[in-house]
């Protein structure tokens, strides 16, 4: 799953190794560029947030 993610994300440009990655995941922890540049890799296109 992660290396996917990894490899994905290196796809749109962003060279990040696989173990920073699951520790960003892992610790719930990461900046919202992080978020919208897997949400770009995975090729989503729509988000829909609810209260």
């Amino acid at each position: 799953m992660y290396a996917a993610l990894v490899e994905k994300r290196a796809q749109i440009g962003v060279d990040e190794k696989e173990v920073n990655v699951r520790n960003k995941l892992s610790r719930g922890k990461f900046t919202a560029a992080f978020l919208l540049q897997c949400l770009m890799a995975i090729g989503s296109s729509n988000i829909h947030l609810q209260p």
